[in-house]
Order: C-alpha cells, then structure tokens, then sequence
C-alpha cells in the first residue's frame, strides 16, 4: 500500500473524477486508508507502505503501477511487470513502486514501449488463483500487445476480455476474482464474447446491477479465499457471496470513490 498523504483530485482521469476536484478530505481519506490496512493486519497479513510523493495525487492506488507474477512460472522465481501508464504523470509513479520490489530482490521484466502502447499492471490483468491464468482487459488502459508479451514470455493461459463501457476503464472495476471457481462482474462492461468467456471460466459468477458497479462493488479484494474486503452497503452481493462461502467486510472507502478507486485499487497483492 501507499500512503494516502498527497492523495487528492487534481483532474479528470476518468469519468468518477468529474466534478470532484478540490473535494478530497485528507484526514478521512487516512482514516479510510488505515482502517483498510488494519484490515489486512487483521487478517494475518503483512502490510508494506510505501511513502507518498509530492505532485503524484493518483500513487495510493498501488493496483495500477506493476503486475507481479505469481511464483512456479518462471525461472527468474518471483518478479513483477512495470507498467506502461496513459498518463504521463501516472507514469512518474511507476520507477517508485518498481524501484521498492527491485530492492526487494523481485526480477524486473521491462516492457517495450516500441511493442507495447500502454499496460496498467493489476488494474487490467487479474490472475485466476490456482490456475496458470490470466484476465486481461483490453481497452482504455491497456492494449492487446502486452498480453502477447506475457503469454510469451509466462505461458499461462491468456483470456483477453474487451471493455465496451467507458466508466469502467480498468478491469478491477467490473471484475473481481475471488477464487478459481468464483467471480463478480457488471455484464454491461464486457463484450458478448468476454460474458460468454466469464460464464464459461467461473461456476459461481455474480453479476452486479448498475448502481451496484457505479459503486464499486467490483473493486473489492479477496486476498485469501476467504474474505472478501469491499466498498460497504453491498448487501445484495454479500447476500450472494455469502451463500457461496465468503465472508464479506465492508469498509468505507468514499473519499476515493470520489478519484475512481476504491479497495482493488489501493493495494497491489504480491508474492517474494
């Protein structure tokens, strides 16, 4: 995680941002943000914070800056992706969150931005847990090349899923894996073959209404099969996910909704 002390709206970087610039509340913000890593603490979890950087508002949400890859895939062992931002001050983010897994002793795997447009790490790709899988969101963000790159270079299992729906610009949006048997997702965001994909990859597949995607129920985190952490008044789809095993914390997360984010973009999940 990131601490939130830059944390704030200063543009319109996708369409939950319109209308909020200035708005942030700083000391809520923290206090949302320390209760979602207490969380995790309580989980057993351990918890890394980074600090926070001057002139880089959107770092908090450390979903967006790498992708790391799971362990027994590649002979390098453990390593993380850097991504290829849109944004070119989003991409002033990206050497501070590599450059803390690089000392850590993760292999770096550069991308080509020659091949690659633009990759926004976990905010587009999701693995599948216990399957050599990978989703990943082709649209705003990200762009087909860099999945080639990763089937190539990991040689999982690639599902490409196209975005059709410009509110929900990154993948963990209107996508939410919480085991390799259960998903949530907002239909409307996908293509017919990326629900048809869906349907076919998760026996338990949950799909969110609307008012319910615009709230980012997608945006939630299922760290160990167990839990699924998440922006709080979801009562229908933690009545559902109930009934298939989960347990469901709600947390409150406003003060980021407000810049487009919400539990899914606050963290980056990694494995050393």
């Amino acid at each position: 995680m990131v601490d939130p002390g830059y944390f704030d709206v200063e543009s319109t970087g996708n369409p939950h941002m319109r209308g909020n610039i200035g708005r942030i509340d700083r000391f809520t913000a923290r206090q949302q943000w320390l209760a979602l890593r207490a969380c995790y603490e309580g989980l057993g979890l351990g918890v890394d914070v980074l600090e926070s950087v001057p002139l880089l508002p959107d770092l908090v949400f450390s979903a967006n800056q790498v992708l790391p890859v799971p362990p027994g895939l590649l002979a390098e062992g453990p390593a993380v992706v850097p991504s290829i931002m849109r944004s070119a001050r989003r991409q002033a983010e990206v050497p501070h969150v590599a450059g803390f897994f690089a000392n850590k002793g993760l292999h770096i795997e550069p991308l080509n931005p020659n091949l690659v447009p633009r990759f926004e790490g976990s905010g587009d790709a999701l693995w599948v847990p216990g399957r050599a899988a990978l989703l990943g969101a082709v649209g705003p963000r990200s762009a087909r090349q860099a999945y080639e790159f990763l089937h190539a270079w990991t040689g999982v299992t690639l599902v490409q899923l196209k975005l059709v729906d410009i509110r929900f610009y990154h993948l963990d949006t209107c996508l939410s894996v919480l085991d390799e048997r259960t998903a949530v997702y907002f239909p409307d965001a996908f293509d017919a073959a990326g629900n048809a994909l869906l349907e076919a990859l998760f026996p338990t597949l949950v799909a969110v209404h609307e008012e319910e995607a615009m709230a980012m129920v997608c945006n939630g985190h299922c760290p160990d099969g167990k839990h699924y952490l998440v922006q709080r008044g979801c009562a229908r789809v933690a009545h559902l996910l109930a009934a298939a095993g989960f347990e469901v914390i709600e947390l409150d997360t406003s003060e980021f909704l407000l810049s487009g984010g919400s539990v899914f973009c606050m963290k980056q999940q990694y494995w050393a």
